[in-house]
């Protein structure tokens, strides 16, 4: 969740730095040596272990969450978040220390290791405070309320997050990462602490008036009503096109200097643009920056999957930690390549990703973990490197030169690194696609691919035996939501059977497992046990994927889950006076305020994709509600639109779809049938952008009750049908793919690079 940095308000924070603290050398929390922020934020897991015979045990033990868990041994008396901690802060009129990371977090463990571990910090900590741990990503609402805090008072923010609270949860003062001892220009963790604890004794009023001054402008950030308003036209996403142009890095692809972010969001606008305007600059963007990034280094090239970012701007170094959110959204993203262009190298890419989640992402139960580390015993990428001899010694002098070759290996290592660990280490990459390659050797691509395979096999194997970086293994009903997406999108355009399996089951297991006997869904499973109420983005993207699965499936039973949780959300998040959606409901309890918040980061908001699944909602089930919904929001966010797009690039993708309607195409067959088939293969290998589709059988009359663009629909003498409709007024029907594709407007794979 990616915050803006908000210069400090100084006269919020004068009041408890004259308390005392610039008298240790506090300063602004500004990054640590490594950036912190969740655009550049280094990693590392700590393995969990069993601390047979630990000797200090806290309540976080009884939590589910890897990240808290590998805190259940500290000899700090952490707390979760909850009704138990909190009230003994107001029992006890002791202040909140509250600490935010996340399990890939680097400095978390950094800061763990030297004061959380540390038995002298730790009798301060709870002599002084009632301390609770928060993952992040467990609890976002409570990461982003916090997290304005801090970047108010200082000016920027990242992980671990530090903030001092008051007995009601007010913020009176915050950081990021402390060093136990003074360093790198901020004071020691211990000092802070004494002299916080000093202060909260003896001028106590002055700290509880800050921490309501903050509050209030914390809560003007956060809940305030969006000014404006605006019609919804063309010009908004001509305009983020443009942006996307003005800042795009034409050597080496992506959008703005390193380090650099895939950004799934930006390839989806510029394809939507071209394949309207036929502007094949836009092409040219969307398709060099996909192909920079699956040659770099940024990707695995033998297990397949992207990690989080490049730390330059070839593309090269990656921060090597693999995201669940990323590979789902570039999975969609390389999708959508193909059917652009038809290029085999985005169908590999995609087949890779998707695999190495099956392989090494997937829970026993069918849902998606949450991420791989960047370190393993001790060292960030060293489950990744190559030593050039290393390869040479298992592939042999002739195929280890060729492979070497191919992926760039030199014998002195091909990347520089302050890490004296990865001297003469190699990060797998190509500077050259293969038919490049094959072209400058002599030889065809299919020959070179066929050598090739199995010493990507051989060295794959053999990376299988070293120590894997640390595991993730909470499943989020967000984040998988996404992959079942991009499983869905998959199927559609490939036909693998496996990645509708693995969509379906996924979804199943958050249907059964991630939802409570009212049928609300919850935000956490692990090791059988899920836990905490679903958030919006929870509930919206999942309204996304159900959508997405019905169209892969054609089962009306995940239409009406999309439905009867679309009214959940609705019930749930939606402020109808102000034309927004609460990130949090009612069920959230013990926070300051409730957030609304739009922007796109890393993953999109919860309310771009709720104006997303309630549109195509809309235009599949004919309810007017959702579409005026949508509407509203997207026009109470115009301002933002108008202003920052690069910022509201999903929401933009739900402005597309209401700016250039969609298609509504019914089929109507035997789903045996090759004709029926055909229709549906032509239909879902094309790029059609904004489209619904409906199917039902000849004999299902019931399809009709619950999708009305289905209603009336029959086979035509006899044979299998298409129709294309628009606001359900509909063409006439046809029976080949070249006249559904005709009346499409659209030619498969007519796009080159």
């Amino acid at each position: 969740m990616p915050h803006l940095v908000i210069k400090s308000p100084v006269a919020l924070t004068r009041r408890i730095c004259l308390a005392g603290l610039v008298a240790v050398g506090a300063v602004s929390a500004q990054e640590p040596p490594a950036a912190q922020s969740d655009q550049t934020a280094n990693t590392e897991t700590i393995p969990l272990t069993t601390h047979a015979g630990a000797k200090h045990t806290n309540r976080l033990a009884d939590e589910t969450s890897p990240y808290l868990l590998q805190h259940a041994h500290n000899p700090v008396d952490w707390y979760p978040w909850g009704e138990e901690a909190l009230a003994k802060a107001k029992a006890e009129n002791k202040p909140i220390f509250l600490s935010v990371g996340y399990s890939a977090c680097h400095w978390c463990h950094v800061m763990e290791r030297e004061s959380f571990e540390n038995e002298d910090v730790a009798a301060v900590m709870n002599a002084h405070f009632v301390c609770i741990k928060v993952d992040r990503e467990e609890r976002p609402d409570i990461d982003e309320i916090y997290m304005t805090a801090v970047q108010a008072m200082t000016g920027s923010g990242g992980w671990p997050m530090s903030v001092w609270l008051t007995p009601n949860l007010k913020p009176f003062y915050g950081g990021t990462y402390y060093p136990p001892d003074s360093a790198y220009g901020r004071p020691g963790f211990k000092a802070v602490l004494q002299h916080i604890a000093k202060i909260w004794v003896e001028r106590q009023d002055d700290v509880h008036k800050t921490a309501a001054e903050m509050t209030a402008h914390m809560e003007s950030l956060l809940a305030g009503r969006i000014e404006g308003g605006g019609d919804l036209t063309p010009e908004l996403l001509t305009a983020a096109a443009d942006s996307l142009a003005g800042s795009f890095d034409a050597t080496d692809g992506g959008f703005g200097d390193a380090p650099k972010f895939p950004s799934a969001p930006s390839i989806e606008m510029l394809l939507r643009e071209h394949s309207r305007t036929g502007d094949e600059s836009q092409l040219h963007m969307a398709t060099f920056t996909l192909d920079k990034m699956a040659l770099g280094g940024i990707y695995d090239h033998l297990g397949g999957g992207f990690a989080r970012y490049s730390v330059d701007a070839q593309w090269l170094v990656p921060h090597f930690e693999k995201m669940l959110y990323d590979n789902a959204q570039l999975a969609i993203a390389y999708v959508d390549a193909w059917q652009v262009t038809r290029d085999p190298f985005y169908r590999r890419v995609v087949e890779e990703t998707l695999d190495y989640i099956l392989r090494d992402m997937t829970d026993e139960g069918g849902g998606f973990h949450c991420a791989e580390d960047a370190d393993s015993e001790g060292e960030e990428g060293k489950f990744y490197l190559w030593a050039h001899d290393e390869i040479l010694a298992e592939l042999g002098n002739d195929d280890g030169a060729f492979f070497c070759d191919y992926y760039n290996i030199e014998p002195a290592g091909n990347f520089s690194s302050h890490e004296p660990y990865h001297r003469g280490k190699n990060i797998l990459h190509m500077s050259v696609p293969m038919e490049a390659f094959a072209q400058a050797h002599g030889e065809t691509p299919k020959k070179v691919l066929a050598r090739l395979e199995p010493l990507r096999k051989r060295l794959l194997d053999l990376r299988s035996k070293r120590i894997r970086p640390g595991l993730d293994d909470k499943v989020l009903t967000a984040w998988n939501a996404l992959m079942i997406s991009a499983f869905c999108r998959a199927h559609q355009a490939f036909g693998e059977e496996r990645y509708r399996a693995a969509a379906v089951r996924a979804a199943e297991f958050i249907l059964a497992k991630m939802t409570n006997e009212k049928g609300e869904l919850l935000r956490t499973h692990r090791k059988g046990e899920s836990r905490l109420p679903a958030y919006l983005e929870d509930y919206s993207y999942f309204i996304v994927a159900l959508v997405d699965l019905y169209e892969t499936t054609f089962d009306v039973k995940y239409l009406k889950d999309a439905e009867r949780l679309a009214g959940l959300m609705m019930t749930k998040f939606w402020d109808a006076e102000h034309r927004a959606f609460y990130f949090t409901s009612d069920d959230h309890t013990n926070l300051l305020v409730r957030t609304k918040p739009t922007y796109d980061g890393a993953t999109p908001s919860g309310s771009s994709m709720a104006a997303v699944g309630l549109l195509r909602l809309a235009k599949l089930t004919d309810n007017k509600a959702h579409y005026d919904t949508a509407i509203a929001l997207l026009k109470a966010n115009f301002p933002y639109l108008s202003r920052a797009p690069r910022g509201y690039l999903k929401m933009l993708a739900a402005v597309d779809f209401v700016v250039y309607p969609p298609k509504e195409i019914a089929i109507v067959g035997p789903k045996s049938s090759p004709a029926t088939a055909s229709l549906l293969d032509a239909l879902r290998t094309t790029y059609v952008p904004n489209k619904v589709v409906a199917f039902m059988e000849p004999s299902d009359e019931s399809a009709g009750s619950v999708v009305p663009l289905l209603k009336g629909k029959s086979l035509v003498r006899g044979s299998p049908a298409a129709y294309v409709c628009k606001d359900f007024a509909c063409k006439l029907p046809v029976t080949t793919p070249t006249e559904l594709l005709e009346q499409l407007g659209v030619t498969p794979g007519a796009q080159s690079k």
